[in-house]
């Protein structure tokens, strides 16, 4: 049986993140918040001053149950005029886009209850914040098996865009504590870093490298 498409796997990590107390989701939920906001201002202040041009398009994402809630931080973004956008679905086998959001934006509810803001000029984001279910320390990504991210990062690198590609997770979500032997599958995208409630796995992403 294949490890990432394991519908067992996957469900064990749903449990797991399903008996997270609402206090504790909110608790680390800050941790996470802050450790996203620092690395950002850090990112920016180091291409600033290597007089490169500075990530500010940011693909964030609205939270289904249970998921990291990034929605404090995306309404403090905002109003610090980084550019937030979130994803639109196009259709069950095609790559999201990424529309901007702001604290006015009126959401609709799209496929799978997904909350998602109206079409516009579909932007190209500087960072992508993933809705990851489940990790390895490797980087690789357990989502709900749709498929959707994995469809979208490949696009944007084939289409010549390399953004950072961070992993939002709680840290039930690590794999190999449930599968020593898991291993990923060519066609899933491996990205730059996780980050939990204790920190970065494995460590920040750098803009620099980019």
């Amino acid at each position: 049986m294949k490890q990432n498409t394991s519908v067992l796997l996957r469900n064990r990590l749903k449990d797991l993140r399903n008996q997270i107390s609402p206090e504790q989701q909110e608790r680390e939920g800050l941790l996470l918040r802050a450790r996203l906001f620092t690395w950002l201002a850090n990112t920016q202040d180091a291409a600033r001053d290597s007089g490169q041009a500075i990530p500010n398009i940011v693909a964030a994402y609205w939270p289904l149950a249970n998921e990291p809630d990034l929605r404090p931080l995306m309404r403090q973004w905002d109003l610090n005029e980084v550019t937030v956008t979130l994803p639109v679905m196009l259709g069950i086998a095609q790559p999201l886009a990424f529309h901007q959001w702001d604290v006015e934006t009126e959401l609709f509810q799209g496929q799978f209850g997904v909350m998602e803001p109206p079409a516009r000029n579909p932007l190209i984001p500087d960072v992508v914040l993933v809705p990851t279910l489940g990790f390895t320390a490797q980087g690789d990504r357990i989502g709900y098996g749709k498929g959707f991210y994995d469809r979208t990062l490949a696009d944007l690198r084939q289409a010549g865009h390399h953004p950072i590609t961070i992993g939002i997770a709680w840290r039930e979500g690590a794999i190999e504590a449930l599968e020593p032997e898991y291993q990923a599958q060519p066609h899933d995208f491996r990205l730059d870093a996780i980050l939990t409630p204790d920190g970065w796995v494995s460590h920040p992403p750098e803009f620099l490298n980019h």
